[in-house]
């Protein structure tokens, strides 16, 4: 649904050249036989599917939404090379990998002369730090690979919108919320509220902003459901933290 709702978007606005598209590949698009999975039926198929959902001709970042353990690396890694070959798509990524099935990918590529990943989407953010930090964030920047992580605000935790005392949100998204309504949460919370205040921001701006100080972040994927969101978010690309500012937000975050 979402590749089509950008396809009508990209064809009525006639802007496609000021764009970079990405999508993923993975999940259960079809019944039967390569239905899901990282094979090359699957991914062959899958493709065309999308490159005519969105009405266009490329696909400039196609990744894998998460591991196939059924299927070796190299059949993955050489249907992408097809589809790079053919021009279908431009650069190749990945999503949700460990740093053992990355640096494999990256070891079978090299080894093949097969397209390698250039980014990786991880989960990471100021209250689930130790993920990403301990072992993917040396070998992404070793490797240089563009890290663009996702739920960058932890769910919408780090907008501010969850506070202490209040009830436990029910949203869909309320059970990942609810990981980091506590004590060391809430204290990243109000550093970000000190910060934001300082610079006449928000918490949510303030955590993108950090984020993105981080070595190998591209940049962030965030979701808005409204303009009002967005606006709330645009200005983290404009601003600067001081190392002051910086410094205490890795030391109140330091233990996630």
């Amino acid at each position: 649904m979402s590749e089509q709702i950008v396809g009508r978007w990209l064809k009525d606005r006639g802007n496609r050249d000021r764009l970079i598209i990405a999508t993923k590949v993975r999940g259960r698009m079809w019944e039967g036989p390569d239905g899901e999975g990282l094979s090359r039926a699957h991914i062959t198929r899958a493709v065309e599917d999308s490159l005519r959902r969105l009405q266009i001709d490329t696909i400039d970042l196609y990744q894998c939404h998460s591991p196939d353990e059924k299927t070796p690396i190299e059949e993955t890694l050489r249907a992408f090379e097809e589809l790079v070959s053919s021009g279908k798509v431009r650069h190749i990524g990945a999503s949700n990998f460990t740093v053992a099935q990355l640096s494999e990918a990256l070891r079978v590529a090299g080894e093949k002369s097969l397209p390698h990943f250039e980014t990786l989407q991880p989960h990471y953010n100021l209250v689930h730090r130790a993920e990403y930090e301990v072992e993917l964030a040396s070998l992404c920047e070793r490797e240089g690979i563009g890290v663009i992580p996702y739920s960058p605000l932890a769910a919408g935790f780090l907008t501010g919108k969850y506070r202490p005392g209040q009830p436990q949100p029910r949203s869909a998204r309320a059970g990942r919320v609810r990981e980091y309504m506590n004590a060391p949460g809430f204290a990243v919370l109000e550093a970000l509220d000190r910060i934001a205040a300082a610079h006449d921001m928000t918490p949510a701006a303030v955590a993108l902003a950090w984020q993105m100080t981080r070595p190998s972040i591209v940049a962030p994927i965030v979701g808005a459901n409204s303009p009002e969101q967005l606006a709330d978010l645009l200005p983290a690309a404009e601003l600067t933290l001081s190392q002051g500012e910086i410094a205490a937000l890795d030391r109140v975050s330091a233990s996630l």
